[in-house]
């Protein structure tokens, strides 16, 4: 029997299975589709405290957001990376005077970060943020917080929960779950193979993120869960549009932000919108209005004009967030809410809503900390902060060294390649690499600096199954790779993928 079943291999679902499995729990996780398919890997990318929240007088939740930054940037640092944001103030809107106060709160409201300097006022006259902007713009505002590879965020936390003991399975899909004899009767089924089995477990968490009304009504003999409410967040990619390292986040006549952030090096990630959803999850998608929401909303502020023709790539996911009576999606809490059904007398479920990719860590602690109790047996203290994940072995900044490590003893791969790498994986890089003394020693090559040794470290370390799984999840590279490319990539992992690949190259 299994202490825990985790329904949901998403960012909070995979945090707390690593949790558990380092207190020294039997754990399960439960994922139908692939890890991180949802919206742990639809986010804007972002550990942040979230500026706009103090408007909310969200001053808690901010808090707790902004002391996870370091503790996050320090587990992670291949993955998780300071970043500069650049705020140019917009005469029409939020005074200057008050977006100065809410810089200086989100200075000290987390404590000193250890990593990130503080904020300060720009002269984009000057400034080389201020280029690309329309020649209104003169004065503004820069600030620090993290971007971060969300999905790769998620597989890692699986990773290392997978290597302390715990039971992830990706394509299974929870059937039902009902409560006997004191315990949890959770039925399971292989999405591939198509088998079946009865697993038991002493206590049940909901992690479906915006699936949890559906998997509680359809699926869980329990109380369904209330009070949720679905938001759907769209981006869109589109070829870069300046060429500094700093970031940007554009205020708008609708008091909402929108973010306009370098990403893959040749590319701007615009978003994000907040859109009430009512639709089905497996239709998720932007809306054309959507689109040209963010083009208008850059628009505002960029000399070059972006259009929705402009978009290489686009995604969407949809957020459970905790229903507050607020009358506008964007205001509504990014707090969690955990929903404890159950107890002592009858098997525990804990269903978790809202929350934010920032704090995935605390919710992880916070759900130990309500289901430990009514556990029959003991387990260990917390112990995730400062652990690092998988790769993440280095001090903070020490990541260009890696780099220039790695160049020098794989100079055929390329720059470009290396630092990818590098970002990727951190150290597992040299075990991905191992004994590699040029190019043909790393099986064949299916373009965008994609070996077929790579692949297979996905595949054996990584659960990945699908082309979609490597070139958007795992690595972002099917925004590199042509489409005939793909389709080539695609075939292969057909014939020689997971049931047909030898065990070496």
């Amino acid at each position: 029997m299994h202490d825990i079943v985790i329904i949901g291999g998403g960012v909070h679902g995979c945090g707390i299975a690593r949790d558990a499995a380092g207190r020294g729990l039997s754990v399960l996780l439960a994922e139908k589709d692939d890890l991180a398919s949802g919206t742990s890997s639809a986010s804007t990318k972002l550990i942040h405290g979230g500026l706009r929240y103090l408007e909310h007088y969200a001053f808690r939740l901010v808090r707790d957001a902004l002391s996870e930054r370091d503790v996050l940037l320090s587990m992670a640092p291949h993955i998780i990376r300071p970043l500069r944001f650049v705020l140019p103030h917009h005469r029409g809107l939020r005074r200057a005077w008050l977006i100065r106060l809410g810089l200086f709160l989100y200075d000290h409201l987390g404590g000193r970060s250890s990593f990130l300097p503080p904020s300060n006022a720009i002269d984009l006259t000057r400034a080389p943020a201020g280029i690309p902007l329309r020649a209104g713009f003169t004065r503004g505002f820069e600030y620090s917080d993290c971007w971060v590879d969300d999905a790769r965020l998620v597989v890692l936390n699986a990773m290392d929960a997978a290597a302390r003991g715990a039971d992830i399975r990706v394509r299974t899909e929870v059937l039902s779950a009902r409560r006997a004899n004191g315990h949890w009767r959770v039925a399971l089924q292989d999405r591939v193979s198509g088998y079946r089995e009865s697993v038991e477990a002493r206590a049940l968490i909901n992690a479906t993120g915006a699936w949890i009304v559906e998997t509680s009504a359809r699926r869980i003999g329990a109380r369904p869960v209330a009070n949720v409410r679905l938001v759907k967040g769209s981006h869109i990619v589109v070829p870069k549009l300046f060429g500094h390292s700093s970031a940007y986040i554009f205020q708008n006549a609708d008091r909402r932000i929108v973010f306009a952030i370098p990403y893959e090096h040749d590319f701007t990630l615009i978003g994000t919108t907040d859109v009430d959803y009512a639709g089905g999850m497996g239709e998720v998608a932007i809306s054309s209005e959507e689109v040209e929401y963010l083009c208008a909303a850059v628009n505002q502020y960029f000399a070059t004009i972006v259009s929705p023709s402009d978009a290489v790539w686009s995604y969407a996911g949809v957020r459970s967030l905790h229903e507050d009576g607020r009358a506008s999606a964007q205001d509504t809490t990014r707090d969690f809410v955990l929903d404890l059904d159950g107890g002592r007398r009858e098997a525990p479920l804990l269903s978790i809503v809202g929350g934010k990719i920032t704090t995935y860590r605390r919710v992880a602690e916070e759900a130990l900390r309500r289901l430990l109790p009514l556990l029959p047996r003991p387990a260990g203290p917390p112990w995730t902060r400062g652990a690092v994940l998988p790769g993440g072995d280095f001090p903070c900044g020490d990541r260009d060294r890696l780099v220039r490590e790695l160049d020098a003893a794989a100079p055929f791969l390329g720059g470009a390649t290396v630092e990818r790498l590098v970002q990727t994986y951190g150290t597992m890089v040299h075990g991905i690499l191992a004994h590699a003394t040029g190019a043909e020693d790393l099986g064949q090559y299916f373009g965008g600096g994609l070996y077929e040794r790579e692949v297979r470290h996905l595949i054996d370390k990584e659960w990945a199954r699908t082309a979609d799984d490597i070139l958007w999840r795992r690595t972002k590279l099917g925004l590199r790779l042509t489409e005939d490319e793909r389709r080539r990539f695609e075939e292969w992992l057909r014939t020689r993928g997971p049931a047909g690949m030898s065990p070496a190259i």
